[in-house]
């Protein structure tokens, strides 16, 4: 968290949040409700109840969610649609985790005697996995047109939606607007210490508070988290372009480097993925190996790895990375003149 946030925190007015009393936490949903232009929001403790307590007010038992092949919700979120929603997801590889209707539209199951119906369509913007890509606005605006004639619901995944608003130059209420609920997450790009918000109708979150209790999710004098959260929504989404434009010379001079593949053009926001097969190492060696030398970063697969860039990493800690690799990988190091 940022000065300003501790400074919020410490002298944060709190109440009981279970009770509906607790000051900073209602300013903190009434401002996200009015920054999405949404009629309520709901303060959670994490992304992960946001995106399952969503997907347990939009289906029923038995129901399927459609979602991309790379999508928190199924990768991430130890199996929750199934174990807490009874619903199955049904997931669709597409280019950069983009979905487009003529993906989804064959996957979609009516009611039958047989096949488990669909219940739900989810979509993530931007889509970690998949590198922090974006959904172009006309991709899914038609999605959720196309899946509420159906009569499907949408929910979003908008933890980073406000990287993909700065990166797209469309506010967050145009990239949002269509969807019937949206998460996002206040402790990625925003810097606060904890918690998301879901936003939607009062009818949606009045049911969706009631799956927070369920999940354990209702919290007493929240409001010294909820404070942090105000202060992220006003100040961090300015700053968020810092994070971009590190993660694209981050990319550009991880290219240089001999054994390191990853193309610069495809990082379009604050995340990075790289292969590292080229340099005889895996990557969760050379994840290891990297934290010998202070620098983060987390291997996915044997050959890949990711890099975020955030709030506390700066160009000189973009520089001090790149150095890390070079020795990392054994790779000629790189003059610097002062």
């Amino acid at each position: 968290p940022t000065p300003a946030m501790r400074r919020a925190m410490a002298e944060a007015e709190v109440g009981d949040d279970v009770y509906r009393e607790d000051p900073s936490v209602n300013r903190l949903q009434e401002r996200a409700a009015e920054i999405f232009e949404r009629e309520a929001a709901l303060f959670i403790p994490s992304g992960t109840m946001g995106n399952q307590a969503a997907v347990k007010v939009h289906t029923d038992l038995g129901q399927e969610v459609i979602c991309e092949q790379r999508a928190h919700i199924f990768n991430h979120e130890m199996g929750m649609m199934s174990a807490f929603a009874g619903c199955v997801p049904r997931t669709i590889w597409a280019e950069d985790g983009i979905l487009t209707w003529d993906l989804i539209a064959p996957q979609v199951r009516g009611r039958s005697d047989h096949r488990a119906r669909t219940g739900l369509v989810e979509l993530e913007n931007t889509s970690n996995l998949a590198g922090g890509s974006l959904y172009p606005l006309e991709v899914s605006n038609a999605i959720c047109d196309q899946a509420q004639q159906a009569g499907l619901p949408v929910h979003l995944d908008g933890a980073r939606i406000f990287n993909a608003s700065v990166a797209s130059g469309h506010s967050v209420v145009e990239l949002t607007r269509k969807f019937d609920s949206v998460m996002f997450c206040l402790s990625k790009g925003l810097g606060a210490p904890v918690g998301s918000l879901l936003v939607g109708s009062k009818e949606f979150i009045e049911e969706a508070r009631l799956v927070r209790k369920m999940l354990g999710g209702g919290m007493r004098q929240a409001g010294v988290l909820a404070a942090a959260g105000l202060v992220s929504l006003e100040e961090t989404p300015k700053r968020l372009h810092v994070d971009h434009e590190n993660a694209r010379f981050l990319a550009e001079g991880l290219a240089e480097i001999p054994g390191v593949k990853i193309n610069p053009a495809k990082v379009v926001t604050n995340i990075l993925f790289l292969d590292v097969s080229g340099t005889g190492l895996t990557s969760f060696e050379t994840s290891r190996r990297l934290a010998g030398q202070g620098v983060l970063a987390n291997g996915v697969t044997s050959e890949i790895m990711r890099m975020v860039t955030h709030y506390d990493v700066d160009r000189a800690g973009c520089e001090r990375a790149l150095q890390a690799m070079r020795e990392v990988v054994g790779a000629p190091q790189k003059a610097v003149f002062a």
